[in-house]
Parts: structure tokens; C-alpha cells; sequence
């Protein structure tokens, strides 16, 4: 009798363990298995672009080898005071962040969008594109001298 109990155990064991054999049907079907979406993360969704000097003043912006402590201190200053309020160093927020400017934008750029914000977003269409990329948010100008629009360009150097 065990034998016997035995055999139809190790048989409905066999039985229960076989493929099984799942029929396709017709109609909708819901997965419910979270898929995210990679997609390449960039800073922002603007092309860079080294070579674009932007609509200004500024026409040619030499960096010196070294960071010039000095005036990247009265550059972080006038940032902490001025440019805060839209801009982080290392995210988003009303405008870009600005760690690694510089491997996005010349400096040129960068100059002529802090001294002549109104006139980059009427004719560079790079400042175009970022007016669109953040949600019209327009860049004020702050009416800064060209030194310290330098001083605050040298400080973007050291995020």
C-alpha cells in the first residue's frame, strides 16, 4: 500500500512539474510589470556648441592657464547675489546649471548671454533653444560691467 501511495505521489509530482503550455488569445492584454525608459541624459536637450560666440560685446575671451582666485572671487560674489535665484551649480532650475558651462558653451557665449541677454534671445538661436527648453523663462539683464561679467564668467570656471 505505501508503494502504491508512493507511486501516485512521485506520478502526480511528475504530472504537476511538466510545461505548461500558455494559449495566446485574442483581445487586450495589460502588463502590469514597470518598464522605464532609458534616454540619454544630457544637461539639457540643446546642442553644444563651442564655436558659436552669441550676439554681444564680447568678441574673443582668453582664459589664463591657472584660475585666477582673485577675480573668481568676486565672481562667485556677484553669483551668490545675483544669478542664485535662477541658476544652480550642479541642477536645473529656472534656468541651466552651471557646472561645466564651458564644455557646452565658448565663453564668448557665456559673456555675451550675461551682458546682452535681450539681444542672445532675439537672434542666437542657441539662446532661443533654451528659452523654449525652460518653459519661456527669460533671462533678465542684470546690467553688469564687462569686468564683472568676467569676474562671474572666471568663477564658472571653478564649478
Amino acid at each position: 500500500m505505501k508503494k502504491l501511495i508512493l507511486f501516485v505521489a512521485l506520478g502526480a509530482f511528475v504530472v504537476s512539474c511538466g510545461g505548461k503550455k500558455e494559449e495566446k488569445k485574442d483581445g487586450f492584454e495589460v502588463s502590469r510589470t514597470k518598464t522605464e525608459e532609458k534616454k540619454d541624459v544630457a544637461s539639457e536637450g540643446v546642442p553644444v556648441d563651442l564655436d558659436n560666440k552669441g550676439v554681444g560685446p564680447i568678441k574673443n575671451v582668453t582664459f589664463g592657464a591657472e584660475i585666477d582666485s582673485e577675480m573668481a572671487a568676486r565672481g562667485e560674489a556677484k553669483f551668490n547675489a545675483i544669478c542664485v535665484a535662477c541658476h544652480m551649480a550642479e541642477q536645473r532650475m529656472i534656468g541651466p546649471a552651471m557646472a561645466g558651462v564651458y564644455e557646452r558653451r565658448s565663453p564668448e557665449w557665456v559673456m555675451n548671454m550675461i551682458l546682452n541677454p535681450d539681444g542672445m534671445l532675439k537672434e542666437d538661436p542657441i539662446a532661443k533653444a533654451l528659452l523654449k527648453e525652460y518653459n519661456n523663462a527669460i533671462m533678465l539683464n542684470q546690467n553688469l560691467t564687462e569686468d564683472e561679467a568676467r569676474d562671474v564668467a572666471e568663477y564658472l570656471r571653478t564649478l
